[in-house]
């Protein structure tokens, strides 16, 4: 489980094609302190499990992950080439402090980024909605953006929009998205328990 705080941006190192699976390597330093092989990392919003750890000769390191076709297929982790910045956090302990909000690092759709609008201090960015996944956002209610806990500020049936404050902007690579990006979405699982919970009391 994850915040949806990042806690830096790594670089992608190298992606090996394994046939039906890739194996990532990830450059990063803060989230490579206290972790050991098979513990959980989230990038953009994909939890993914370390599966060896690389020193390097500078500074930081890297490590590596497979990720299977299913992922590739269903999240815009298929678009990841050597060079771009990714958004990691680790898993949340108990006692981390839950900045954001609960984050499984499951991704319910891709969405596009269709808009954006700099203003002075912030930028408001309209993001795409994969049907069927609108029903589960609502106004300042919350949303999982390639691994960033925000809040939405407008749902509508096929998109949404979000604010991004400075220090989102800098921190994560979603300063950089531009309009016609595949980022990773995650709803709010409470909302996805909710809906069962009721579908549920009406099939018995």
């Amino acid at each position: 489980m994850f915040t949806g705080i990042v806690e830096e941006l790594g670089t992608v190192a190298a992606l090996d094609d394994l046939g039906d699976a890739v194996r990532i390597t990830v450059g990063a330093t803060t989230v490579l302190e206290g972790t050991a092989p098979g513990d959980s990392i989230s990038v953009n919003g994909c939890c993914l499990t370390v599966v060896a750890l690389h020193e390097d000769s500078g500074d930081g390191g890297r490590w590596t992950a497979d990720v299977m076709q299913e992922t590739l297929d269903k999240t815009a982790l298929g678009d990841a080439v050597p060079g771009d910045l990714v958004n990691l956090e680790r898993a949340v302990t108990l006692e981390t402090r839950l900045g954001g909000h609960v984050v499984q690092g499951h991704v319910d759709g891709v969405g596009t980024v269709v808009r954006r609008s700099p203003s002075e201090h912030w930028d408001l960015v309209e993001i795409s909605v994969p049907d069927g996944l609108g029903r589960y956002l609502v106004d300042k209610g919350s949303v999982t953006v390639d691994g960033v806990s925000l809040t939405v500020v407008e749902a509508g049936h096929h998109s949404f929009t979000v604010s991004l404050i400075p220090e989102t902007l800098g921190r994560t690579t979603l300063g950089s998205r531009a309009v016609g990006d595949r980022v990773n979405l995650e709803v709010d699982v409470l909302a996805k328990h909710v809906e069962r919970l009721l579908s549920w009391k009406d099939e018995s």
